[in-house]
């Protein structure tokens, strides 16, 4: 029994899904003809009350669409140090949309609407113009921390003010929406863009999903096509997402549960210096600085178990879906065993 609990991205469709995807009616999306896809893209833009919805391969080539569909070249985007799209992106804000990233120094990847206000450049010639505000919920890097919607308000009334556009990666918003009890109504009334991901806690095995309103959606389309995101008879993916969206959403809770009972064993150890708070599906613990961390994984690879080292003795854990309560058990036994 292999446990992977590196990413709630390695799991594999369920006999359901897989059912729902052969049943696909398909089309060539290049023509805007394929129905299931059509339907997921309605489906997810009416959820967040916005006019259009557009099916991406990836959640990296969703966020860069936005970043391109709310900046020129020279301009500057304000995010926070654990980003997205500032770490684990390649480098696209500034090779897609030759734009910078103004690094806001955040507590786990959020930050406030007085920090934004810090950060917009002045309005003169020698200074990168700011245009755009993103942020990340639940924030990946900072141990999946959901953000204070009071806070996001704030930020928004700052865009606002500042004509600054307004993005979500909200790769992982599911949780966040599960954990806080909030809706996507909420979200789409705030946000100008909202990209969220189908393959990341819901099962899917591929595909994100932009959405926002025709003003600034208008070139969207366009943009997928520049970075080679056009496919043909994608809606077999489409069909997974749409499966995904119905079924698996509110079972998240599951993962937050069993995600926190970890959190509470790895506190137990006394190896262990640290474990940052557990909210959704991501755990991030710090081991003491005399244990060494690749003989700590090395140890639960013996064991089946595999993780992440992010270094500096830090640690991650992600529960998921294909995650069950058999896997747990045994992974808290061994927990106690190390």
């Amino acid at each position: 029994m292999i446990i992977d609990l590196r990413s709630d991205t390695v799991t594999q469709p369920s006999k359901e899904m897989l059912e729902a995807m052969m049943d696909a009616q398909v089309g060539d999306d290049v023509f805007r003809e394929d129905p299931t896809i059509n339907k997921l893209e309605k489906h997810i833009s009416e959820m967040f009350g916005k006019e259009q919805a557009l099916f991406f391969p990836s959640g990296t080539m969703s966020n860069q669409t936005a970043i391109k569909l709310h900046t020129t070249p020279g301009d500057q985007v304000i995010c926070d140090k654990y980003a997205h799209i500032f770490n684990y992106e390649s480098g696209g804000a500034a090779f897609n949309s030759g734009v910078s990233c103004n690094l806001i120094n955040g507590n786990r990847g959020l930050f406030t609407a007085q920090q934004v206000k810090e950060a917009i450049n002045p309005d003169a010639y020698y200074y990168s113009k700011t245009a755009l505000v993103e942020i990340e919920n639940t924030t990946n890097k900072g141990g999946g921390a959901c953000w204070d919607f009071t806070e996001i308000l704030r930020i928004k009334k700052v865009c606002s003010e500042n004509k600054l556009g307004f993005h979500l990666d909200g790769a992982r918003l599911w949780h966040a929406l599960i954990s806080k009890n909030e809706t996507t109504r909420q979200y789409g009334e705030v946000f100008d863009t909202i990209s969220v991901c189908l393959s990341k806690g819901l099962g899917a095995p591929i595909g994100s999903v932009l959405v926002g309103n025709s003003n600034i959606m208008s070139n969207a389309l366009r943009v997928r096509k520049i970075f080679g995101g056009n496919m043909r008879q994608s809606g077999y993916l489409a069909a997974a997402g749409l499966y995904a969206i119905e079924n698996n959403i509110n079972r998240l809770e599951e993962d937050h549960i069993k995600a926190k009972e970890i959190g509470e064993s790895l506190q137990k150890m006394s190896i262990v210096k640290g474990v940052e708070p557990v909210e959704t599906n991501i755990v991030i613990f710090e081991l003491n600085k005399d244990v060494d961390e690749n003989l700590f994984i090395k140890k639960l690879i013996d064991k089946n178990i595999y993780i992440i080292n992010m270094g500096s003795n830090k640690l991650r854990i992600v529960t998921h879906l294909d995650y069950t309560d058999i896997m747990h058990d045994y992974v808290l036994g061994c927990f106690k065993n190390i």
